[in-house]
């Protein structure tokens, strides 16, 4: 019989994740869908006890529920405890189910190589993504430097996931710390108003904006016109995809694959 798979968000009908997972479904002959679920804030735990008479494999889930999705899970990995948030949960039993964080692997993946000791990344923004790309990045050793609005949230994220070099302070101060840093990292949602970031000369840094499409593209313009290596958030979202993928099928997907039919899609529509 043909097992479910899907996405829950809200708003959730401009999401990839079915294009990319219904891909990699077809292309090693497994018998499932997946679905884009509109499940409104607050409605989750509801949602999945509907699931379970669906013969329902697992989820995904975006915002707002990866708080209240870790909440309503009876078992959960240890990077997901430690972010505190879940996007990929498996069905166990009738009111068991199994959450994971696959963004911080997700995002490592898509960021490359940090092996380099010299590897310092300036991190904007302290929301919930950030917090799997700070728990990432402590597991790799690597130094951090968190920037917020709110500087208390900054100090909050640095004291729970980072390490002894983790350091943090006011956004506004960016052009402070910007020029000792071989990696930022902007998690905020500036793109979405119109705003821009003032760069100075990358010199081939790593500018790395977790969004994309037209919300990422005038900050990755500027950012390549002023000499940085830039990186948008749609190969994170396919590498945390495969890793939701491989924890139910135990089968790493093609990511190439799946960034071109999400990359044509998105040509597409513009």
């Amino acid at each position: 019989m043909t097992k479910l798979l899907g996405v829950m968000g809200d708003p959730i009908a401009h999401s990839l994740s079915p294009l990319i997972h219904n891909g990699w479904l077809r292309d090693a002959a497994i018998d499932a869908v997946y679905e884009a679920m509109h499940v409104p804030a607050g409605q989750i735990s509801d949602a999945l006890k509907t699931l379970e008479s669906r013969d329902i494999l697992g989820v995904n889930v975006t915002l707002p529920h990866k708080h209240d999705a870790l909440a309503a899970c009876t078992e959960a990995s240890e990077a997901a405890k430690a972010i505190g948030a879940a996007n990929t949960l498996t069905f166990r039993s009738p009111g068991h189910w199994h959450a994971d964080n696959t963004d911080a692997p997700g995002f490592l993946s898509a960021l490359g190589d940090t092996a380099d000791p010299n590897t310092r990344v300036l991190l904007l923004g302290a929301g919930g993504s950030a917090r799997a790309i700070v728990f990432a990045l402590t597991n790799e050793s690597t130094p951090v430097t968190i920037l917020n609005r709110t500087v208390s949230k900054a100090e909050e994220l640095a004291t729970e996931l980072g390490g002894p070099e983790t350091a943090f302070g006011d956004i506004a101060q960016y052009k402070e710390y910007i020029d000792y840093a071989t990696i930022v990292v902007n998690t905020t949602s500036m793109g979405y108003s119109g705003e821009l970031l003032s760069l100075p000369d990358g010199d081939g840094r790593t500018f790395f904006d977790i969004s994309y499409g037209t919300v990422a593209a005038p900050q990755l313009e500027l950012a390549s016109k002023k000499g940085w290596q830039v990186k948008d958030g749609l190969t994170m979202l396919v590498a945390q995809a495969a890793y939701s993928f491989e924890s139910w099928f135990g089968v790493m997907p093609d990511l190439e694959v799946a960034l071109e039919r999400c990359q044509r899609a998105i040509k597409a529509t513009l």
